[in-house]
Parts: structure tokens; sequence; C-alpha cells
């Protein structure tokens, strides 16, 4: 695998000779990228399709309706997938290339798009989302290689980061493929079966461009990889980027041992090298610790528990969730190049941080902020909660009504005065708005409610 930077298509990060690009500058570099970012849109619409769609799996099948294990697997199968696929992205880029990588990530899309699709079974879903993971694991690697090898250094932040724009819109995408087969047959049937176009669509726009330039001078392939640069520089810069390529693939080879591999100890001998692998992969853990994957992953069905019981408006307002993410990402390949990586960076950290915590108390206030429990009203009504007789338990409250497996009646007018703790059935619904009160299976709901009213 190859462990070195990959500064780009020169393999060096100095004084630019001759005319510096711009982003738009050059439609070649641009089809490349967008080609390539294809990959990374379906990751994004990977991670969100499932999202909506599982809202409707748990209708069809009864036994993930009353298993969490089974969601969480049909979930998760694709990060395992994506870990293996990550796994072994950089022994198959670095031996077929890496236009042959991402070809090798469709044909797992399309495979696992259809077997979702066709699923006559949850464990059936499990295996193509499975298949689908493998793909995303190779192309979430392959494809930011192939296109920071193919970016001239004045441009390739910018090039680079349009892969994580294809993330992003692929998740914006996927919410709205969801809001628009919510009244289709069939409904997460034709969901997560389309993911297996855009990968056609890659596919078949793979067969028109060429390889990665860098790959080529590492094959030994100098003359097309050369007619690959020409196609991206102008004439005056091309002796330029083609002698820092040599010089840069000529350095990687050899620092290789004699069968052509690079140990993973080479990476802790050098101080740079080893606070700039430290710096990325924590970078990267830090992205997963917030907890990101798991709303993207779960955001409908975080909605649902807050109290909104459609699936649509559920969807809908998952929406502007993605909706938010793509906006942030547009602004970051905007400032890249013209703030630096490490300013860009630190002003995100802080807004990761202000976020986390503006949640953190929300998530406070909801737990602490509800109403509590009338036991008196609650068991003159002949509906009681089984659990209230339990006085072992706390101070009881909306929290702990549903907690026992019940529902809440709000007070009629102010849901944030006392209300009952009856059974959660039919009949002690309707007594429930019989006595002008509010029916709740999620405290959030009442609250959302009350201080809707406060703002209106």
């Amino acid at each position: 695998m190859t462990m070195g930077f990959l500064p780009g298509t020169s393999g060096s990060s100095g004084p630019i000779v001759g005319k510096r690009m711009t982003f738009f500058g050059n439609s070649y570099i641009l089809g490349i990228t967008m080609a390539a970012g294809i990959g990374g849109l379906l990751f994004g619409y990977d991670t969100g399709v499932i999202s909506g769609a599982l809202l409707y799996i748990r209708d069809d099948f009864a036994s993930v309706q009353k298993s969490t294990f089974l969601q969480e697997t049909i979930v998760s199968m694709a990060i395992v997938g994506a870990i293996i696929g990550a796994a072994i992205s950089g022994w198959i880029s670095d031996s077929y290339g890496r236009k042959r990588a991402i070809v090798i990530a469709d044909l797992f899309f399309i495979v696992g798009a259809i077997a979702m699709a066709a699923a006559p079974d949850p464990y059936v879903l499990i295996v193509g989302r499975l298949l689908v993971g493998l793909g995303v694991g190779i192309a979430s690697i392959t494809s930011p290689i192939y296109i920071a090898e193919a970016s001239p250094s004045e441009i390739r932040g910018a090039l680079v980061s349009t892969n994580t724009l294809m993330t992003t819109g692929g998740q914006f995408l996927s919410y709205l493929v969801n809001l628009a087969f919510t009244e289709v047959p069939g409904t997460w049937r034709w969901m997560l079966g389309a993911a297996g176009l855009p990968a056609l669509l890659q596919l078949v726009l793979l067969l028109f461009l060429p390889e990665s330039p860098r790959w080529l001078f590492m094959q030994n392939n100098q003359v097309e990889g050369v007619a690959v640069l020409e196609k991206i520089y102008e004439p005056d810069r091309l002796a330029s980027e083609v002698e820092q390529l040599s010089a840069a693939v000529e350095e990687d080879l050899n620092s290789r041992d004699s069968n052509g591999n690079i140990s993973y100890l080479d990476l802790f001998k050098s101080k740079e090298v080893r606070r700039a692998l430290f710096t990325g992969v924590g970078l990267q853990a830090f992205q997963q610790f917030t907890g990101i994957n798991t709303v993207m992953y779960y955001s409908p069905t975080i909605v649902e528990l807050a109290g909104f019981v459609s699936n649509q408006i559920a969807l809908l307002l998952s929406l502007f969730v993605a909706a938010m993410n793509a906006l942030g990402t547009i602004l970051g390949i905007y400032l890249i190049d013209r703030c630096g990586r490490r300013l860009l960076l630190l002003m995100s950290l802080i807004g990761i941080f202000l976020s986390l915590a503006i949640l953190s108390g929300s998530f406070y206030l909801t737990s602490v902020d509800v109403p509590t429990v009338d036991i008196q009203q609650t068991l003159k009504a002949g509906y009681a909660c089984p659990a209230l007789l339990d006085f072992s338990r706390p101070l009881w409250n909306c929290n702990g009504c549903l907690t026992a497996g019940c529902g809440f009646c709000a007070a009629s007018g102010n849901k944030m005065l006392p209300g009952s703790c009856f059974l959660a059935n039919t009949t002690s619904e309707q007594y429930c708005s019989q006595h002008s009160g509010s029916w709740y299976k999620v405290c959030v709901e009442a609250l959302l409610q009350q201080y809707a009213g406060y703002l209106i």
C-alpha cells in the first residue's frame, strides 16, 4: 500500500511554475473530480437512505419491528462492510490502479442494491447491506486519492473537498428520495435499490476517464502518464510537473523493500510523518466521537422519538439536518484554499464544541423540565399505571411514567402542569381525550408543543 504523502500529480507542494489554475479553469480536471466524486455521493446516499428506509422496513418485517438487534444489524452491517472495504482498498488500488478499484466498488454497490431491493427477508437485506458497505469502504478511500493525484496543488484542497460535498449531497439526496417514495408501494425497496443508479452512472463514466498519472508513473508507464498530464497542465508548466512527479515516485519506490512494500513502522520513524499521522487519524476519530454518523443513520427515528409520529414529517424534518451538513461543506470548499487548513479546522472545532454544548443542554432540560404525575388524580380515574404502586421509585414525572411502559395524559391548557399516568391502551387514551387531555408516548413532544405555544 502507498503510505507516502499524496500531494497531487507533481508530488511536490513547492513553487508553482507557469499559470496558476482556478477551480473551474480546467473542465477535464473538473470532470474527473465529479465522476470520481460519485463514490462520495454513494457513501452519503447509503448513510442517509437507511435512516428513512428503516421506518418502513419495520412495518414490512414483524421480526425487525420486535427486535432492536435486527434493526441495529441492518444499519451497522454496512459499517462492517466499509471497515473491510477500507482495509483492502489500499492493496486493490496499488495493485490494479485507482480506476479499477472504483470500478470494483461500483460493482459491489450495484449487486448490493439489487439484493436489498429484492430481499425476501431481513437476512438477505443484511447481506445486501454488507455488499454495499464493501463498496463504500473501497470508494471512500480510493476516490479522494484518485482526485488528489490528478489535482494541481493550488486547487487540490477544493477539488478533494468536492468528494466530501458529494458525500453530504448524497445524504441530502437520500432524504429527498425517501420523501419521494413514501406513498409508493414497496417504499423501502425503491429507496435502497436506487443506490444502484449512481453506481451504474459512475461505471459508465469511468470508461472515458484515465488512470491516475501518479499510479501510471509508479508502474513505469511514463508515456501514458505524461499523456494524462498534458490534459491537466499548460505546456509551460508541464515539464516542471513531470520532473517533480518523477522525482517523487522515484523517492517513493526507493523507500520500499526488495518486495516493493513499505513497513507500517516506517510511519513512526519520521517526526513530521508521525505528527501528521496522529493528527489526521485523531481528527477522523474525534469526528466519529461527535456522533454525527449516528445522527445521520437514525435521524428520522430520533425525530419520531421526539413525538412526531408521521413517517413523512420525520423524513421532512431530517432533511434540514442533511441540508445544513451539505451547506457546511460548501462553505468549507470556499474557505479551505483561502483561510488554510489549520484556521478552518480550529474554527470548525469551536463550532462543533458550541453545538454539542447546546445539544447537551437541550437534552438535559428535556430530561428534567417535564411535567410531574398527579398520583391522586391518576388513581381517581381508574386507569392508573400499575407501576405507581411501587413506592420505591423516585419522584414520578412524565419520563418515569413512559419508562414504566405507560402513557402520559397531559393537563388541558398548560401541558407543563401535573398530569396523569395511565395504562398504555386505547381505553386510557380515549378517556384522556374525553377529559380534554393530551395523550403522549414521548415527553419531549409535550415540551415542544408547550414552548411553541409560548413563541406563538
